[in-house]
């Protein structure tokens, strides 16, 4: 069983996944019923998570059966409901580059925020475009999420000034990657093209870089200022690991002078 559903989880296209998780989530919950692990996004408690990954970076117990969130969603939604205005300001403009399901119906059924989201092709979203040219103007959103993204697109640099380009002065923004902590340079090769070999240097197959610890110097060059969000200050090593966490993970919060 566990062989299917790794072949199935590196198989099946991201929209078909999409569409088939919402029957999965309805049966998923009832095999793992505990208290050994909580997702603070659903607030649902469990024997386990499920495991998660491409055979390179498979991953045990991180991904919630109810809402499919993984250990940087539940990171991220700490930050939101503890440490922002996101729940709280009235009229925040904001864009969702390639919408997290975990994420998609909570943030637009809030009232107090006007919901975008974008991506090339998921289900998910408002408009479809490419993300190196996006169709909107200039200084409109007050926030922006974008994460797992920049390792896909051809020039991360480009999107990346995108992004701010579209962000008001005073707005602010999360944007995740894969980063790889061993590596003080991001690592791209433009003769690494084969699915396999994407996979074995980048960790998935249709990634094309691996970034490593300068992540926030990307993000600097595209203008934005750059702020550590250092959870291991405003969560406990238990509660870390009830939410699971990684450890080596870093939420970056960018911002627009």
């Amino acid at each position: 069983m566990k062989k299917l559903y790794r072949y199935l989880l590196n198989t099946i296209p991201r929209p078909w996944l999409i569409r088939l998780s919402y029957p999965f989530k309805m049966v998923a919950p009832l095999l793992y019923r505990g208290n050994k692990v909580e997702c603070p996004v659903c607030e649902h408690s469990f024997s386990k998570f499920l495991s998660y990954g491409s055979y390179q970076a498979h991953r045990e117990n991180v991904l919630c059966p109810h809402d499919l969130t993984l250990e940087r969603h539940r990171l991220m939604w700490l930050y939101l409901r503890d440490h922002s205005n996101f729940f709280t300001e009235e009229g925040l403009e904001v864009l969702h580059i390639a919408p997290e399901q975990c994420f998609h119906k909570k943030f637009k059924n809030q009232k107090n925020i006007n919901y975008l989201t974008g991506d090339l092709e998921s289900p998910l979203a408002d408009l479809h475009f490419d993300l190196h040219d996006i169709p909107l103007e200039d200084n409109r959103f007050n926030v922006i999420f974008c994460n797992h993204v920049m390792e896909h697109v051809a020039d991360a640099n480009k999107c990346m000034s995108e992004l701010y380009r579209v962000m008001k002065p005073g707005g602010w923004g999360i944007m995740q990657v894969p980063q790889d902590f061993s590596r003080e340079l991001t690592f791209e090769d433009p003769t690494i093209v084969t699915p396999e070999d994407r996979e074995k240097h980048y960790w998935q197959k249709d990634h094309v870089r691996l970034f490593g610890k300068d992540y926030p110097e990307w993000l600097k060059k595209a203008g934005f200022e750059v702020e550590l969000f250092d959870k291991e200050s405003k969560y406990n090593k238990d509660l870390r690991q009830r939410y699971r966490l990684q450890d080596e993970e870093i939420l970056y919060i960018v911002r627009k002078k």
